[in-house]
């Protein structure tokens, strides 16, 4: 994503604007294809080259946070390695060891006149078995300017430089992007630059949001699936074709959910602004959505601004709309899951449960191939405020498989579960697999086989 000094946006009548780029425009599709070739050109090649270049090109250009925003999320691509026979801090430890009693030593000795100096070099790479130019540039290789770009997208060192050589067989591991999403498409193209710095400018807006407000008609499930991704605190609601809450997810035509962002909950968290900037590519996967923000201003009078986006404004998405474990503690479960003896299987749950005006969303579902079936939602870490908000779920929850993992780290108790309470399974770390299939046996219900097929 972008710093926020490479945001550009502007306010008008007290909505934020993003100063989004015409993908189409021959200036801008120009300067992403100078880019990219300039980072292509710079695999293998110091860091601090690779920005200097990058420096060059915004020297004259009244443009210049444009180009950096397209060198930032090029960059987020991009992996940078220390580039050493010998660790560097064991060169330095060596050569400031020998040289102790001797001088200081310099960064770029002159070989030609300081004897000296070489002595020192020479002796030093003579002990650690490298040669006397693995020596001086292994010396400060670990400083992020000379760490070498070993990959760019998919691209990395050795394609190539098997490319220049006309080796066709190189020795290449293909990588998707830095972040840790799945991407739906890692080329580095040209679109893929401008689409995503559309993206980008959208996002940077999104650091200092205090609550949005989401609207979809469509991928419930995926949409919903990032927002337990990011632990987003929520709130969903159905609602009717044309936005309006309806009673329940009978009357639905899709659902509106309300995200809490840093400033309403941690003070303004920057952690949790981050979050918020990371989930908004999942909504451009729907077909039809809609997000209203209130983005903070003023920190002393809690002034904010409004930022709205939808579908007619062509964002596009690089995540996937494949199905996805929602925290390290759900991934977790399901690989203890597939390691443990038992006819239970885990599966990831679409089905949204009707509590009135919200709805609840489990996490996963408990199956048996006789027909039982028992849904599971996880309770790891929440506020004071969200807890009480999911316990008044879980107590309005209509459903007598709904069983519920709880983390002893929660300042709650069994009776807060109210009915629910005899189905509690309480963990410390992490949740062991057969005390969750005990209570499932106690608790799953039979369904008809439509729906176990469906899963």
């Amino acid at each position: 994503m972008l710093t926020a000094d490479l945001a550009r946006s502007r306010t008008t009548g007290g909505e934020v604007v993003p100063l989004f780029i015409d993908p189409t425009e021959n200036r801008y599709r120009e300067t992403a294809r100078e880019l990219i070739e300039l980072f292509e050109a710079h695999l293998g090649k110091p860091k601090g080259d690779l920005e200097a270049a990058i420096n060059e090109l915004t020297i004259d250009n009244t443009e210049y946070k444009i180009i950096q925003g397209f060198a930032k999320l090029l960059t987020d691509e991009c992996e940078f390695e220390v580039h050493a026979s010998t660790e560097p801090k064991t060169i330095r430890h060596h050569l400031f060891e020998y040289a102790n009693e001797q001088y200081p030593i310099v960064r770029q000795p002159t070989l030609g006149e300081d004897t000296q100096k070489l002595d020192v070099y020479s002796t030093v790479a003579d002990e650690l078995g490298i040669s006397l130019a693995e020596c001086h540039q292994g010396m400060y290789a670990d400083l992020e300017e000379n760490k070498r770009l070993v990959r760019l997208g998919e691209r990395t060192v050795d394609e190539s430089t098997a490319q220049e050589t006309g080796d066709k067989t190189p020795s290449t591991t293909k990588l998707t992007g830095s972040s840790d999403e799945a991407y739906q498409d890692t080329a580095l193209t040209v679109e893929w630059l401008l689409t995503r710095y559309n993206l980008a400018l959208a996002q940077a807006v999104l650091y200092d949001a205090t609550r949005m407000r989401i609207r979809v008609w469509d991928h419930f499930g995926t949409v919903f699936s990032y927002v337990k991704l990011f632990g987003l605190m929520h709130r969903i609601y159905p609602i009717d074709s044309n936005g309006h809450r309806v009673a329940s997810t009978d009357l639905a035509d899709g659902y509106e959910a309300v995200l809490d962002g840093p400033a309403s909950l941690f003070s303004k968290s920057q952690k949790y602004g981050i979050r918020m900037a990371n989930f908004l590519p999942a909504l451009p996967l729907c077909d039809r959505w809609e997000m209203a923000a209130e983005i903070l201003v003023d920190d002393t009078t809690g002034e904010t601004h409004r930022f709205t986006l939808n579908q007619t404004d062509d964002l596009e998405s690089h995540y996937s709309a494949g199905k996805r474990f929602d925290s390290d503690l759900e991934r977790t479960l399901a690989q203890k899951w597939e390691r443990a003896t038992t006819d239970w299987k885990l599966v990831r749950e679409d089905d949204i449960l009707d509590i009135g005006e919200e709805v609840l969303i489990p996490d996963f579902a408990i199956e048996h191939p006789d027909g039982r079936r028992a849904i599971l939602e996880i309770m790891g870490f929440w506020t004071p405020e969200y807890l009480e908000s999911k316990l008044e779920k879980i107590r309005h929850a209509d459903a007598e498989n709904l069983v519920v993992a709880v983390s002893e780290n929660l300042d709650c108790a069994r009776d807060e579960f109210g009915e629910a309470s005899d189905r509690v399974l309480w963990f410390k770390t992490g949740i062991h697999v057969y005390d969750l299939v005990e209570v499932a046996e106690a608790h799953a219900v039979h369904v008809s086989s439509e729906i176990s097929d469906s899963n």
